[in-house]
């Protein structure tokens, strides 16, 4: 298939895609941001009740997926103008959830960046799972992002041979998320590093990346000399955009630090 594959809404929930090791994706080049070669998002109703129309219980599996994956709700990102408005008051991460997808799989299948992040997981989607599968080519950031408000994804034993600008796996404000039995090819480069990505874009961060459990994981390094496999609280506040989220007593306005707690981090290795 050389086309983009687009999920959008309720109608796509259940949606079972099994690509038999085809692909999806031109092989020569993959599309430009703010496109993606495999999209699964939530569409804003108008004036309807509850405002958005959000799919869940979709399965991608043994397929090639030539660029990006990206599943989002409310935002295209973590600077979104309606995601920015909803986080101006409390009860933010609950709203952001609401709004997602929720439960879509990926199984056994080949994520091929050539730039692009391979899968971006995006503000408030819940139950991602990411397993079984091989995560290869570059990216001129990380190979997954799991965005701010996002909670209870797994990625379980996969494979990543990707050369990235920056960590492997980001997990920026997001809970509860399962990062088990994984092998890690890297060069320098760290691994998986947790953190709250304060203020950028005006966005206000609730959620803290706190109960993840990130074990059974194994790091094979190329350079004696290298970023930690993992780390915890990896920024605390250390970026020059953290004040643009300032004038409110709650999240990352009120506290730029990452808050990064109760995370367990057990039986990894790192040769």
């Amino acid at each position: 298939m050389s086309r983009r594959l687009l999920l959008e809404g309720s109608a796509s929930s259940g949606i079972q895609v099994d690509c038999g090791g085809g692909a999806i994706g031109r092989p020569e080049t993959e599309p430009a941001f703010p496109k993606f070669t495999v999209e699964i998002r939530s569409r804003q109703r108008e004036g309807g009740r509850p405002e958005w129309d959000r799919p869940t219980d979709i399965t991608i599996r043994n397929c090639t997926v030539r660029g990006s994956v990206r599943i989002w709700g409310m935002a295209i990102n973590g600077q979104g103008e309606v995601l920015k408005r909803s986080s101006r008051s409390l009860g933010h991460t609950e709203r952001a959830q609401e709004a997602a997808p929720r439960r879509i799989a990926i199984e056994k299948s080949v994520l091929l960046s050539a730039g692009a992040i391979p899968l971006y997981v995006g503000p408030g989607v819940t139950g991602v799972s990411l397993t079984g599968s091989q995560i290869r080519g570059r990216s001129v950031s990380v190979g997954v992002y799991l965005d701010a408000e996002s909670a209870g994804n797994t990625i379980a034993g996969n494979s990543f041979d990707i050369d990235t600008a920056r960590e492997v796996i980001a997990v920026d404000g997001s809970a509860r998320n399962r990062i088990i039995d994984n092998t890690f090819r890297l060069t320098w480069r760290g691994g998986i590093f947790l953190y709250r990505n304060c203020g950028e874009g005006g966005t206000i961060r609730h959620q803290t990346p706190s109960f993840n459990t990130i074990a059974g994981n194994r790091f094979d390094y190329a350079s004696p000399l290298h970023s930690p496999a993992i780390s915890v609280g990896s920024r605390e506040g250390w970026r020059l955009y953290c004040g643009e989220d300032a004038g409110y007593p709650f999240g990352s306005s009120a506290d730029n630090g990452d808050h990064a707690t109760d995370n367990v981090v057990e039986n990894n290795i790192v040769d």
